[in-house]
């Protein structure tokens, strides 16, 4: 039988990894309703998340500065070119400088227009007010919401959310709507 030496370093990896599980898991999840907010777009005009209501909405937290947001922005445009019409991407880009997020967005090809950014003081924290209204401690992030407002998925992989849906990838309706 395993003496005390083997069982407090595995009770301490336990509680390190549960606790920065618990940490980053946003305070936002399946089965409750999106939280509203109002925001500026890139293009200057003010929207509300509620004005989506009736849509399917992706709600993508991402940065400038984040190589694996970098990295998924081709499969968020790919989603936004060939789901356009069932799905709407915003995008909060969680950033210190617009400049660097303006830049970004012509870079990673991101054309939709629910484009936001949520201004954080430091990047360690995410300390945006959207951020911050979702729990959001790491990106990326994202959020599935239903046409009701309802959350129905966190952290979806991209290539799920056309069957989640109900939409093939072809842009057909599938036979099947499966809930996370």
């Amino acid at each position: 039988m395993p003496g005390r030496k083997f069982w407090i370093p595995l009770l301490l990896l336990a509680a390190y990894f549960g606790g920065r599980a618990w940490y980053f898991s946003p305070n936002v999840s399946s089965d409750e309703f999106a939280k509203d907010f109002t925001a500026i777009r890139a293009d200057g005009k003010s929207f509300t998340l509620t004005e989506l209501r009736g849509n399917y909405v992706l709600l993508d937290f991402w940065g400038s500065w984040c190589g694996p947001c970098r990295r998924e922005s081709p499969g968020l445009v790919q989603l936004h070119e060939t789901m356009g019409d069932q799905l709407i991407i915003v995008s909060v880009a969680i950033e210190r400088d617009s400049t660097a997020w303006q830049r970004a967005l012509i870079q990673d090809k991101k054309t939709w227009p629910y484009q936001v950014m949520d201004y954080t003081k430091s990047f360690k924290f995410l300390g945006g007010n959207i951020a911050g209204m979702y729990g959001v401690k790491q990106v990326p992030t994202n959020f599935l919401i239903d046409p009701d407002t309802g959350v129905v998925g966190v952290n979806v992989p991209l290539d799920e959310i056309p069957h989640l849906i109900g939409i093939g990838a072809s842009g057909a309706p599938t036979s099947h709507n499966t809930d996370l």
